[in-house]
């Protein structure tokens, strides 16, 4: 199945091969996985659902916590044990594929129960162990199969191996495994996984930012796909439009796995900046390796140094904001895309503070129709992709809207719109028609419904008036 292609009609989804029994009579059916049949069972995880649901007042709410929350524990993960160590391939759901981003992003918000939890703590512990084990087999790679079995992109012209599902090169492929190591080791305080194979990932983490920084000719990448679709395969041969080699970092795609316009794709290098100073400390305390931690910090000074001089550009109506991409000539794109990182997103990584007034004309700017895939229609409006058809919004740049908000009304819009525009299903999706929420592309799709989840309980804790309204 290709990535993110179909369109899901039905007012009714299914999870993949798992059928659901729905209940005419009742307004909330049962549509979470049965106990028989989920992946991973987490006792915390549960006990959390538990408490959720005796607290939030709105029912539909609750229903949908209790859906969305654990779907990546109940339907995509595959944990085990290999040569004593924990090991944990996670699929997106739909699509039978690790990717570094998605696997990322799925377990994030279990880290906080991980600490009291020794099962969950050995899953997230084998996401770790799994991630950097296909780094080394190619940090090139966006996703990975669980064996060396082939894929459906086989004959895409790139350095394709066996392991490989897909070999689009994207910046955030690889600070992703950064963020998840940093807060789990954080969080739980276990260095278990942060072993050999660990750091040899990581260096070569650091030294394909070097070399994608093209300061020496163009390096070894390049990537070709026979498709319609011209956003598949970057121009020029595979290496992407020319830029100017400035200290930024080159990414032939962008987190929607979509080509990028210009190479140096913005939120996506200070994504790098936070995973490289994340890294760097690491490096001393987990490792004593001064070599490693000194070229993180250096590097990381480079890009955000670059950042400042290339990234920040003046927009004609909002002043100044962040370009979507640059090339370091002086050209620029005036967008966003809802896959994060995203511009919207840069505070939930820790890229720049909600306040920064860059970031606050930015998100004025993306948030307006400025942004050519900003949509508003009858049933939502928010940011959507060009990854996905004209006028269909995302679930996760809403999410993200509501994460990175300091605004109690919009907050409050984001909660309706996400509450009113699951078609009837209890679960997120990729994406959904601004007039129509029947019409969405993907009914199982984890990481959206996990970020979900993940937004409730921060409510809860943070803003819990708004839940009870």
């Amino acid at each position: 199945m290709k990535r993110r292609h179909f369109l899901q009609t039905s007012a009714l989804a299914t999870l993949g091969a798992y059928l659901i029994d729905f209940l005419p009579s009742d307004q909330f059916p049962v549509v979470r996985v049965p106990k028989s049949k989920r992946k991973f069972t987490s006792a915390s995880v549960e006990k959390l659902i538990a408490s959720m649901k005796t607290n939030l007042r709105n029912p539909e709410l609750a229903w949908l916590f209790e859906n969305c929350f654990p779907n990546t524990l109940d339907t995509t993960v595959d944990f085990s044990i290999k040569n004593n160590k924990p090991d944990t391939f996670v699929i997106t759901g739909d699509i039978h594929a690790m990717w570094l981003r998605d696997s990322t992003a799925q377990v994030m918000p279990y880290l906080t129960l991980a600490k009291q939890d020794l099962q969950l703590r050995k899953l997230l512990a084998g996401v770790i162990n799994r991630q950097a084990k296909c780094i080394r087999i190619d940090p090139y790679a966006n996703a990975f199969n669980k064996g060396a079995t082939g894929s459906e992109w086989k004959n895409d012209l790139t350095e394709m191996k066996p392991e490989l599902h897909e070999r689009k090169w994207e910046i955030d492929s690889l600070c992703y495994p950064i963020r998840l190591s940093y807060h789990y080791w954080k969080q739980t305080k276990d260095v278990s996984p942060f072993d050999q194979n660990w750091h040899e990932a990581m260096k070569l983490v650091v030294e394909t930012f070097r070399v994608q920084q093209r300061k020496n000719g163009k390096g070894p990448y390049s990537f070709m796909r026979s498709s319609p679709r011209s956003i598949d395969t970057p121009p020029l041969d595979g290496y992407g439009f020319p830029i100017k080699p400035v200290g930024l970092i080159a990414s032939m795609f962008r987190p929607s796995d979509d080509a990028t316009v210009f190479p140096f794709l913005v939120p996506s290098n200070y994504f790098a900046v936070v995973s490289l100073r994340q890294l760097s400390e690491m490096a001393t305390q987990l490792f004593k390796d001064k070599e490693l931690q000194l070229d993180c910090i250096e590097l990381a000074s480079e890009v955000e140094s670059a950042l400042k001089k290339y990234a920040i550009v003046d927009h004609p109506d909002f002043g100044k904001v962040f370009a979507y991409e640059v090339d370091g000539f002086g050209n620029r794109l005036y967008m966003d895309d809802a896959n994060a990182p995203s511009l919207l997103s840069m505070p939930y990584f820790g890229s720049c503070a909600v306040d920064d007034p860059v970031y606050v004309n930015t998100r004025r700017m993306i948030l307006s129709p400025s942004n050519p895939y900003y949509y508003e229609g009858k049933a939502a409006k928010g940011i959507g992709a060009p990854h996905t058809p004209e006028n269909y919004i995302w679930h996760i740049g809403l999410i993200m809207q509501a994460l990175t908000s300091v605004d109690d009304n919009e907050i409050r819009q984001c909660l309706h719109i996400l509450k009113t525009t699951h078609a009837g299903t209890g679960f997120m999706h990729e994406s959904f028609h601004k007039d129509d929420p029947k019409k969405f592309t993907r009914s199982w799709f984890a990481w959206a419904n996990t970020l979900f989840g993940e937004l409730i309980w921060k409510i809860q804790r943070e803003k819990p008036h708004l839940l009870a309204e």
